[in-house]
């Protein structure tokens, strides 16, 4: 009878290591990463463009992608710990320095170095002038947000003054900026690829002006991290940056139609030649950035750019919100 018992338990046994031989193994070694991103656009095709291609697997590298639609939105998650990194304008990280956060999100790694959002219009002109602003409504986004702190020192260098020469609206959250246009709100909204484009498509405007074109140069989207997070893990954000900069590099050395294959998995909706086209504007107006480096000229045009919106109580010092330990 025992005989018989073992030699049951045996076959058991021996069945349950077959059968968890044939069983999926969990991944080992591998480290997720959660990352919110402030809006889901072409803008950062170098960032898809690594997933696809897989730069962040070659380094050990999980991402879980999130799409807050705002750049507040995402500062609360990195801050709740709901997200490890964010993708935003950097200027939520000085709003959270300056309100006396001891353990306030860093910026890391730089994305994109020019305004990315197009102008759209109600009426078709081939002759666009920033002086046809003036007596406008122009929805721009959220009150100190970067698209709309962008646009107004857009609009005073160029001589127009937001407020008196033109209504620039902030009342309207960012991802609500469409469905406001599109009921009849504004003469002006500006919005990013593939919205921009989708929305001319359906004839509810006109795609008139890059408004990175007429901005220049300007630190427009960073990755960070709360500090304690970049301390804990050094290591993984190290190889997050170089997985980043892999994708900035093929952005930099391939075709629009290259980058368009390799990011369209992510705009399902969109035909590979409608984001090939989107792609090549931004490398005409050199909005991707060549590499991770935050510069200090950069930072401290972000501050005037801040200061000039009224939104800057203090100017934080470079070290205190730029590290560039993983540039080396």
């Amino acid at each position: 009878m025992k005989r018989t018992t073992y030699a049951i338990m045996a076959c058991i046994f021996a069945a349950v290591i077959a059968f968890s031989g044939c069983a999926p193994k969990p991944e080992s070694g591998i480290v997720t990463i959660k990352l919110s991103e402030v809006t889901h656009s072409i803008f950062y095709a170098p960032l898809y463009a690594a997933m696809d291609l897989g730069y962040f697997e070659d380094e050990g590298l999980k991402l879980e992608l999130t799409n807050a639609g705002g750049a507040d939105k995402v500062m609360t998650a990195v801050m709740s710990g709901d997200a490890d990194i964010g993708l935003a304008g950097p200027e939520q990280t000085v709003y959270v320095l300056n309100q006396g956060q001891e353990n306030g999100p860093i910026n890391f790694a730089q994305m994109t170095q020019c305004d990315g959002s197009f102008i759209i219009a109600r009426e078709y002109t081939d002759s666009f002038d920033i002086s046809d602003f003036i007596g406008k409504h122009i929805l721009g986004g959220r009150k100190g947000g970067m698209p709309v702190m962008a646009l107004e020192y857009t609009l005073r260098r160029h001589g127009i003054t937001p407020g008196e020469d033109c209504d620039v609206d902030t009342s309207i959250a960012f991802d609500a900026l469409p469905g406001a246009f599109i009921s009849g709100v504004g003469d002006y909204v500006s919005l990013f690829e593939p919205t921009a484009s989708k929305l001319a498509s359906e004839g509810h405007g006109f795609i008139v002006q890059s408004l990175g074109e007429l901005s220049g140069k300007i630190p427009y989207t960073v990755y960070n991290a709360k500090k304690d997070y970049i301390e804990n893990n050094t290591d993984t954000v190290r190889k997050f940056v170089s997985a980043v900069k892999r994708g900035q590099e093929y952005v930099q050395s391939h075709t629009p139609e290259e980058i368009a294959k390799a990011i369209a998995p992510y705009f399902p909706d969109d035909s590979v030649d409608h984001i090939a086209s989107i792609v090549a504007q931004y490398k005409k107006i050199d909005a991707y950035a060549s590499s991770p480096l935050i510069s200090k000229e950069s930072y401290e045009l972000l501050l005037d750019i801040l200061d000039s919106s009224g939104e800057l109580t203090a100017r934080p010092p470079y070290e205190a919100l730029v590290l560039t330990d993983f540039m080396k």
